[in-house]
C-alpha cells in the first residue's frame, strides 16, 4: 500500500461526502426559492452592466449636450432621456451601478471584517474584553445608521474611498453583534472542550473551530446589508456628501432629478427605480440564502 493512501484518515471521505451533500443541499433550496432566483437575476444583470459598462453604454456618460438637455426617453438614440445638462441617463445609470456595488461590496467588507474580529474576541474572551468592545459598539448603535454615517463623511470629506469608510464603520457595530451572540454559543459546544483539552491555542480554536460555526449568519447578514450600504451611498450623494459630480451615481441623479419633477420626471424615476430593484434583489436573494442555510428547513 502506497504511503499516501496509508496518509487518507478513515473518516476523511465520508466527512468530505457529507459536506459535500450538505452545500448540495443548500444549493437545492437556494434553487427552488423563485424569489430568491429573482433576486439572484437581478444581482447578475448589475454585475454584467458595472463589469461591461463601457461595453452596454450608448454615449460617454459625462458628455453634455446642453442642446439636448431634459430630452425625453427614446428621442435621438437617448433610451431613457437626458439629464439638465445633456447626459445620457442611460449610461449614467449603467455607470451607477458601478459606483452601487462597489460601495456596497467593500463597505459592507470592511464593516463585517472588523465588526467579526471584535465579536469573535468578546464573544471567546468575556469579561473585561467583552465590556470594552461592546460598549464602544453601543455608543455606536446610539447613532442613526445614516445619522452616523454622515458625521463620519463630515469630517473625512467628500469622495469614493471616504464614503465605503464611513458606511463601513458605520455597519461594525452589527457585526460585532451577531458574531459575539454565535460565539457564545458556539464556543460551549462539546467538540470546543474537546478540543482545548487536546491542547490547541485560542487562535486555533477561534479561526478554525469557532469562525467556520459561526459564517451562515454572517454571510446571510452581509448580503442583506449591501442593499443598506447601496441605499447609504444614494441618500449621501443625495446630500451632495458622497460621489462627487461628474461621477454618475444613483444618488445624484436622484439629486437633480428632484429640481425637475413637473417639467422632467424620467430623471428621478429610472434612477430610484434603479435604486429599488437593487436594493430588492439584495433582499431578496438574502432573505432566500437564509431559509436555504436554515438547518431546520426539510430538503
Amino acid at each position: 500500500m502506497s504511503n499516501q493512501a496509508q496518509n487518507i484518515s478513515p473518516v476523511s471521505v465520508p466527512l468530505a461526502a457529507k459536506k459535500k451533500s450538505k452545500e448540495n443541499s443548500v444549493w437545492r433550496r437556494l434553487l427552488k426559492n423563485k424569489l430568491a432566483l429573482v433576486g439572484m437575476i437581478i444581482i447578475a444583470i448589475m454585475v454584467i452592466f458595472s463589469v461591461f459598462a463601457p461595453l452596454i453604454a450608448t454615449h460617454p456618460p459625462n458628455a453634455m449636450d446642453l442642446a439636448n438637455s431634459l430630452s425625453e426617453p427614446g428621442v435621438d438614440g437617448h433610451i431613457l432621456g437626458t439629464d439638465n445638462y445633456g447626459r445620457d441617463l442611460f449610461s449614467r445609470i449603467i455607470y451607477g451601478t458601478q459606483i452601487s456595488l462597489i460601495v456596497g461590496i467593500f463597505a459592507i467588507g470592511l464593516g463585517g471584517m472588523i465588526g467579526t474580529l471584535l465579536g469573535l474576541v468578546a464573544g471567546y474572551y468575556g469579561g473585561k474584553w467583552d465590556a470594552i468592545i461592546m460598549r464602544l459598539m453601543d455608543g455606536l448603535f446610539a447613532f442613526p445608521f445614516i445619522l452616523l454615517s454622515i458625521a463620519l463623511m463630515t469630517v473625512l470629506g467628500a469622495g469614493l474611498f471616504n464614503v465605503i469608510l464611513a458606511i463601513g464603520v458605520a455597519n461594525i457595530p452589527g457585526f460585532a453583534r451577531i458574531v459575539r451572540g454565535q460565539v457564545l454559543a458556539v464556543k460551549e459546544e462539546e467538540y470546543i472542550e474537546v478540543t482545548r483539552s487536546l491542547g490547541a491555542n485560542h487562535s486555533r480554536i477561534i479561526f478554525h473551530h469557532i469562525l467556520p460555526n459561526c459564517m451562515a449568519p454572517i454571510i446571510v447578514y452581509a448580503t442583506m446589508n449591501v442593499a443598506g450600504a447601496i441605499i447609504s451611498e444614494a441618500a449621501l450623494s443625495f446630500l451632495g456628501l458622497g460621489v462627487q459630480p461628474p461621477t454618475a451615481s444613483w444618488g445624484s441623479i436622484l439629486k437633480d432629478g428632484k429640481d425637475f419633477l413637473v417639467l422632467s420626471p424620467h430623471m428621478a424615476t429610472f434612477s430610484g427605480l434603479a435604486i429599488l430593484l437593487s436594493v430588492l434583489g439584495f433582499n431578496l436573494f438574502g432573505d432566500g440564502l437564509r431559509d436555504a442555510l436554515d438547518p431546520k428547513m426539510k430538503v
